[in-house]
């Protein structure tokens, strides 16, 4: 997908820019775990130093949050297409990168909060997950785990619920800007490109909250399952989600597989 819509000059627009992002972020957040994890499947060794599952920790939760916000970010940019006469304005350059320099940032934010309080170990070292997430690693740490604890159900919440209700709301907006739309073509075609994004909104916070916010009732291999779901068949589904459902980037996909067949 990213290299789709570097190659493709009419992709070039915020909206697609966006999905660029998205699809960045979500390579990179399966890339911090799944290498790791299939070493260790080929090895048989389920062992990590200090440093690699720090750093491991460090990467994946940048992404995770940073995936949370990038989605918010892309409802901004539907809200900004029912103004079409002030789409430059609104969405221009500096604006998308002030953007994406705010996702980032937020993820960096979070990650410094749970990494500055949580990782002095003093107890055993074994943890029955397969990779360095916090919930796991609070068994571990000597630091209050009862702090730690509220710290990660408050920020989860607030990256979960926060820009969930954001796009919420940006969405009662553009629902409003569709219904003005006299034609049933065009409403048709709005609701069509919108959809995307709610499906991708809909599978990305409905995994976090699954994966984060389930009581500690749940057993271990529950949560082994719908972390892999999180962390790698989610990253998978977002680009095949925007390029199935997106007739412009069907198209350039199309042009370029015609274009590598004739070569």
């Amino acid at each position: 997908m990213i290299t789709l819509i570097r190659l493709c000059y009419y992709l070039h627009t915020p909206m697609y820019y966006f999905l660029s992002s998205l699809s960045f972020i979500g390579l990179c957040h399966s890339t911090v775990i799944t290498p790791q994890k299939l070493v260790n499947s080929v090895t048989k060794r389920n062992i990590i130093s200090y440093p690699e599952h720090t750093s491991q920790l460090y990467f994946f939760r940048i992404f995770a949050v940073s995936g949370c916000y990038i989605l918010d970010a892309m409802a901004y940019d539907y809200v900004a297409i029912c103004s079409p006469l002030l789409y430059n304005v609104i969405m221009s350059s500096q604006v998308y990168s002030c953007l994406i320099l705010g996702v980032f940032i937020v993820g960096l934010v979070c990650v410094s909060a749970h990494i500055c309080c949580i990782f002095h170990f003093c107890k055993f070292d074994v943890i029955s997950y397969y990779f360095c997430d916090l919930l796991p690693l609070l068994k571990l740490s000597c630091s209050g785990s009862y702090i730690n604890g509220l710290l990660i159900l408050g920020f989860g919440a607030f990256n979960i619920f926060a820009p969930t209700l954001t796009i919420l709301g940006s969405y009662v907006f553009i629902i409003a800007s569709i219904f003005r739309i006299r034609s049933t073509e065009g409403r048709s075609k709005a609701f069509c490109t919108c959809s995307s994004h709610i499906l991708a909104v809909t599978i990305f916070y409905g995994s976090a909250a699954f994966m984060y916010l389930q009581p500690s009732s749940v057993s271990p291999m529950d949560q082994k399952v719908s972390s892999v779901f999180y962390t790698i068949i989610v990253p998978m589904l977002n680009p095949l989600i925007y390029s199935l459902r997106n007739k412009d980037v069907s198209v350039a996909l199309k042009k370029m597989l015609e274009k590598r067949t004739f070569l």
